[in-house]
């Protein structure tokens, strides 16, 4: 089985399994309805699968999961059990107390979908394309966080019914997972040991730590947007004129348009370097923040374009940490590396989703993303300083440009042995 079908496969589980991560923030209006939901329910029922998703990531991390368990079947395993919470959340919740520990489950679950998909998107790229390949699993990534707004805004399917065509998508995922998916050639072999203190220890050496430091950056921002940009269309007054309704607005700004930007930002990173692609978008969806009250009262078309900007560039640098890290970081641990950036990086995602409604409540909508803007100006700064210690330009096969990030080591040329 070639190449492209291998990546198309990874990518393809990325969309249905994290399909299951924003459904019950999708169905929010209708929730308010059956559940009596408040301001501050709402807020957990997505702050309790990030929260998940740490402990879950936590917990890899402290068993090195991803670099002991064939991955393909890690990730079958954790698809199909995100699904599963969801189905028995959609059969049987009927208030938040039940569906908050169900979401806290799924979000568990997906730490074992999207950095273990990381890994095995890797494997399958060399240095030179790498940034192109993780830019297409951010843009799966991106469309399956973002599917549920779509199935609830094409039709008039009942909140539970989102919820499993959102599961029945995991299930398939799972098995795609399963038949479809293997290492790729630049696997690194299996870690020798459990070492989970290399989630640490990576932050004591300057490429790693200034890689993950900007995409904290970048974290303070994109989920908070993500769960709190409904909110924020609704609250314009203009979003009757907005296309579609404000749920195919949303998937068509943040999930059409993020993918395009994920894939122009491996592209770029690719072609330009790893630091000047993430600090083009971290500036630029860094402007957006700041730009966002000027906006509030814009036409909706106007309003709906400079969504789908921000869209695009709020991720298009995520994959461009995870192409970074994966190349500065021990070969041997790359999956522990990955799943301890992701975990310390929802972590963050968890203050600012709480604390942006809090903002809109004291200042209203109109102003409330400016508390994200700090996050993809500090990343920047972080991603100008990596630039000085990193190669801008990967090797390309074809010229006469070098690198010290070889091809046939592609997964930790630079990295260190774990202290």
């Amino acid at each position: 089985m070639n190449v492209m079908v291998r990546r198309g496969a990874i990518a393809a589980v990325q969309v249905l399994g994290l399909a299951v991560w924003f459904s019950l923030s999708a169905v929010v209006p209708s929730l308010r309805n059956d559940w009596g939901l408040t301001a501050g329910g709402a807020v957990w029922l997505t702050a309790s699968v990030q929260v998940g998703f740490v402990a879950g990531a936590l917990t890899s991390t402290a068993l090195n999961l991803a670099d002991r368990v064939p991955p393909q079947r890690l990730l079958a395993a954790s698809a199909a059990a995100a699904a599963a919470c969801t189905v028995v959340l959609a059969l049987f919740a009927d208030r938040l107390g039940a569906a908050v520990p169900l979401r806290f489950m799924t979000g568990m679950f997906l730490a074992g979908v999207y950095p273990v998909g990381m890994k095995l998107m890797a494997s399958w790229a060399g240095s030179s394309g790498r940034g192109r390949t993780m830019g297409v699993l951010i843009a799966a990534l991106t469309l399956g966080s973002t599917l549920p707004h779509l199935i609830a805004g094409l039709g008039s399917l009942p909140w539970r019914g989102v919820l499993l065509t959102a599961a029945g998508a995991g299930l398939v995922g799972a098995v795609i997972a399963l038949v479809f998916i293997r290492p790729g050639p630049h696997a690194a072999p299996a870690a020798p040991a459990r070492n989970p203190r290399y989630a640490l220890t990576m932050f004591t050496e300057r490429g790693p730590s200034l890689v993950n430091l900007g995409y904290f950056g970048h974290m303070w921002e994109l989920y908070a947007l993500w769960t709190w940009i409904p909110s924020f269309l609704s609250a314009t007054g203009t979003a009757t004129g907005l296309p579609g309704s404000v749920e195919i607005t949303v998937f068509l700004a943040m999930g059409i348009g993020g993918a395009v930007g994920c894939l122009l930002g491996g592209w770029g990173a690719d072609r330009f370097g790893r630091p000047p692609a993430a600090l083009a978008a971290l500036l630029l969806s860094g402007l957006c923040c700041l730009l966002s009250p000027l906006f509030f009262h814009a036409p909706p078309l106007l309003l709906f374009a400079f969504c789908t900007l921000w869209g695009a560039a709020v991720i298009a640098d995520s994959g461009v940490f995870s192409t970074s890290l994966s190349e500065v970081a021990d070969r041997r641990y790359i999956g522990t590396a990955l799943t301890g950036q992701t975990a310390i990086g929802f972590a963050l995602t968890v203050i600012s989703i709480q604390l942006t409604p809090l903002l809109a409540e004291m200042v209203g909508w109109r102003y409330a993303f400016l508390l994200l803007a700090p996050g993809p100006l500090a990343g920047a700064l972080a991603m100008r300083a990596f630039g000085k210690v990193a190669i801008p330009v990967p090797a390309r096969r074809g010229n006469s440009e070098t690198s010290s990030l070889r091809d046939d080591d592609p997964l930790g040329a630079l990295g260190r042995e774990p202290r």
